[in-house]
């Protein structure tokens, strides 16, 4: 079967209708098709191009779609998406620290823990999440560990582990257990005015998750608030980028929570500081800049049901330099938030532009989040979805 795989659909058509033993008349006469339209199919003359039309002829000849695409293997799950959350889980319930259990191995030094917290961030923000799980079950060990022998120069990257885990398990679509490492992020931080900012980048994300919208957008505030600099002109970069990327929070928040205005007016407050730091700037992992802004503007706008500005600002922000200067991960995530909005607006093939578009920048965006995969199944499942978003479902055992 393993060369069947590298015939183009048409000849894979005509190979299983031949195993059926099905002439191609009494193989037309069940589709409802004429004998000349299965025989341009088989030649590759006429293209399969709609989602509907291979179901059918697959349930014709009794097989999977995954077959007719190509994949007639098993469908691919979204390897260690439920597993990792559960490793996580129990890598933050070992409290080795405060129950003063043995090590187990030598404590890493400060410098080497923020180099491979630097690491872990770098990975994440490819969106290699499989990685980043494997990854983060090391370093919250270790950064526990060194921040017990370290309690101040270690203290940085416990609450960065504790950050990147957060916003790992947002992504594999479990915000209670990211909740509780954001709270220890959180408490570690507490006392630095910049770790606390930065530990309330997730948690601003991990509230929203919850549907706490009106909580998230209070802390947020207060969070970017107490991070502002006295006069926003004169403000460093590191602050700013804070500053404006919690303000964005809060204007996603306020979005979520119905408040249109208010999202407006603080995403207009987080514009002038993002045109203070620049694209191409990533200070405290939060990639803050006028493009930054205008997907963010775009989110906002989906959020009000907005299709039309949403593509107007997505059309704004891609055309930018500042686009490519976006992590993976960030793109992704902005696309899939147009294949929702495009979807909502009976638009399925931008829907489906959209998706794919975010698989080929970020493939862990679609195979490891949730919320991504119900997007690709209800794109999937319209008839008027294309051929490319057939394979991909049906690789992914979405339906």
């Amino acid at each position: 079967m393993g060369s069947v795989e590298l015939l183009p659909v048409g000849r894979r058509v005509a190979y299983w209708r031949g195993r059926r033993k099905l002439s191609q008349q009494m193989f037309a006469d069940r589709l409802g098709k004429s004998k000349s339209w299965v025989d341009k199919v088989e030649r590759g003359v006429r293209s399969l191009d709609k989602l509907s039309t291979l179901q059918e002829i697959a349930r014709v000849l009794r097989i999977d779609t995954a077959a007719l695409v190509g994949r007639d293997a098993a469908p691919v799950e979204a390897a260690g998406r439920g597993d990792g959350a559960e490793r996580i889980r129990a890598a933050l319930s070992r409290y080795e620290i405060p129950l003063g259990k043995p090590a187990g191995g030598p404590v890493v030094p400060v410098d080497r823990m923020l180099r491979d917290v630097g690491y872990a961030w770098t990975t994440f923000q490819y969106a290699r999440y499989p990685q980043v799980i494997d990854l983060a079950l090391t370093l919250l060990v270790n950064a526990q560990r060194t921040h017990a022998e370290s309690p101040e120069s270690g203290r940085a990257s416990l609450v960065e582990a504790y950050r990147i885990t957060a916003a790992l398990l947002v992504k594999l679509g479990d915000a209670e257990l990211a909740w509780l490492a954001v709270d220890r992020a959180m408490l570690t931080a507490t006392g630095d005015r910049e770790l606390v900012a930065g530990a309330a980048v997730q948690l601003g994300q991990v509230l929203r998750a919850l549907g706490r919208t009106r909580e998230a957008k209070s802390v947020m505030l207060t969070a970017a608030y107490r991070i502002a600099p006295p006069v926003i002109e004169y403000g460093a970069p590191a602050e700013l980028s804070l500053c404006g990327t919690l303000l964005i929070q809060a204007s996603l928040a306020a979005a979520q929570d119905g408040n249109e205005s208010a999202a407006g007016e603080l995403l207009n407050e987080a514009a002038g500081m993002a045109e203070q730091v620049g694209d191409g700037c990533d200070h405290h992992r939060t990639a803050l800049g006028p493009t930054a802004v205008d997907v963010a503007r775009a989110a906002v706008a989906v959020e009000n049901g907005d299709t039309d500005e949403a593509i107007a600002w997505h059309e704004k922000a891609t055309a930018r330099a500042g686009w490519r200067w976006l992590p993976a991960e960030h793109r992704a995530a902005h696309l899939l938030d147009m294949a929702r909005a495009c979807l909502h607006a009976g638009d399925v093939g931008s829907a489906a532009r959209m998706l794919t578009e975010a698989e080929r920048t970020a493939p862990s965006e679609i195979t490891h989040r949730p919320a991504a995969r119900d997007i690709l199944a209800e794109v999937a499942r319209d008839p008027r979805a294309p051929t490319t978003i057939a394979k991909l479902a049906a690789t992914l055992g979405v339906g």
